[in-house]
């Protein structure tokens, strides 16, 4: 007969002694490290880590204290007064920045912060502080067809006589970039030449190497095909206007749109956003005044995935040229005129009325 012993069951609440003062702040630092290179191994990229440290480091500001020692309460102050007048996406931020840290800490250090302090580690948001709210995009609807033609007609007009010309022709080839294949102003600017395919598909393609990645996880790649004629108005570009700024096309690194400023070694350097959002509000308010301040390159996407569903394209093909990880978003992006319902309606009728005519 097996003789059966009972072990000593330690609550983990016990306390285990302190540890100093110093050891604390190092095994602080430790631990912030750890949760950097945690997040950094599972993908996410530089900008988005570094953002959820620096929401770490507001409430630590605030606390006074290490983190983990953070208690609802604590949580109920900062985000009921501290944070009360704050915007929606910097609260959901600052939250979510917390809830992840101390999913780090429960899965990581549990153990040892209760060894070092006897405290028991308990995330401070739950479902009665969590902050509301979505942090969706605010709705973008963008000009029809007849206005964006008038747009680019007008500043297709204004080069012939621009005081810059090839700044001028540059800021309007990637306008319409951006309107005839949805790309993000950042992923045209980053365009280097050797990125444009012309071998590639029935129209060409572009190598668009800095995607935006979803929920911070980093640049996505992918090949955008040249549809909508976008390849006309960059073959013109490359062929007559990019030797104004440079003479050398074969430049490893050469910038598909490069700025009048130099680099060091005379080559050019790449184009800023700034350069790019102010021409295309320049021409906005010259040949399409009822959108002065309101047409953005995100717009001009906007209008780029509603023009390609009007025209027939399927969701799943509008969301590989944006490069949306999900359907959902790409279906943000979609804006139909308010008569399309309507007109399919009556398009509808009509066939069933064309098949019973067959019938009599």
């Amino acid at each position: 007969m097996l003789g059966l012993a009972l072990a000593v069951v330690r609550d983990l609440r016990e306390h285990r002694g302190p540890a100093s003062a110093a050891e604390l702040v190092e095994f602080e630092t430790d631990v912030l490290a750890g949760f950097v290179l945690a997040r950094a191994s599972a993908g996410l990229a530089d900008a988005t880590v570094r953002a959820d440290v620096g929401h770490l480091e507001q409430v630590r500001a605030w606390f006074g204290r290490p983190l983990w020692e953070m208690e609802p309460a604590d949580a109920d102050a900062y985000f009921g007064r501290v944070l009360r007048d704050a915007a929606s996406g910097t609260r959901l931020a600052r939250a979510q920045a917390l809830t992840t840290y101390f999913a780090f800490l429960e899965l990581r250090h549990k153990v040892e912060i209760h060894a070092l302090t006897g405290r028991v580690v308990q995330c401070p948001i739950d479902e009665m502080n969590r902050p509301r709210g979505r942090k969706d995009a605010r709705l973008r609807i963008p000009p029809s067809e007849v206005e964006v033609a008038q747009l680019f007609a007008g500043w297709a007009g204004e080069l012939a006589s621009c005081r810059k010309f090839a700044p001028a022709a540059r800021n309007y080839t990637a306008a319409r970039l951006m309107a005839e294949v949805g790309l993000r102003i950042n992923e045209a600017r980053s365009l280097d030449l050797t990125d444009v395919k012309w071998d590639l598909g029935r129209f060409g393609k572009l190598h668009v190497r800095h995607g935006k990645g979803s929920r911070g996880s980093g640049p996505r790649e992918r090949m955008v095909p040249l549809v909508n004629h976008a390849g006309r108005t960059l073959r013109w570009f490359i062929e007559d206007v990019w030797g104004q700024f440079d003479a050398d096309h074969t430049r490893p690194g050469a910038p598909l749109f490069p700025s009048e400023r130099r680099n060091g070694d005379g080559s050019c350097r790449r184009v800023g956003d700034d350069a790019l959002r102010q021409g295309l509000a320049a021409a906005a308010a010259s040949h399409l005044p009822t959108w002065a301040d309101t047409l953005t390159p995100h717009v001009l996407r906007h209008f780029c995935a509603s023009q390609l569903y009007l025209s027939g394209v399927d969701l799943i093909s509008i969301q590989e040229l944006l490069g949306h990880s999900w359907v959902a978003t790409t279906m943000r992006y979609v804006h139909v005129h308010r008569t399309r319902i309507e007109d399919a309606w009556v398009a509808g009728q009509q066939r069933a009325a064309q098949r019973l005519e067959g019938l009599i």
